[in-house]
């Protein structure tokens, strides 16, 4: 599977649950350390993310890490 694509999936895994969860990007942004525009460009999929921010996003929705990483 092409990067593009396994980016995207993880951005929209990401977004899904963030979404189901009822948490804005700022909150997520704020209880990861991780910036506003950064969350957004994840959940696009134009920046790949180390393991270590997919990590934490993870415990902020407080999900498996293998929801997230579904079809990448």
């Amino acid at each position: 599977m092409e990067e593009k694509n396994r980016l995207r999936n993880l951005g929209i895994n990401i977004k899904s649950e963030r979404l189901r969860r009822n948490i804005s990007q700022e909150k997520l942004a704020e209880l990861t350390n991780i910036s506003r525009n950064s969350i957004s460009l994840i959940e696009t999929g134009k920046i790949n993310p180390t393991i270590l921010k997919v990590i934490d996003i993870a415990n902020v929705l407080n999900v498996d890490i293998n929801i997230l990483i579904r079809e990448v």
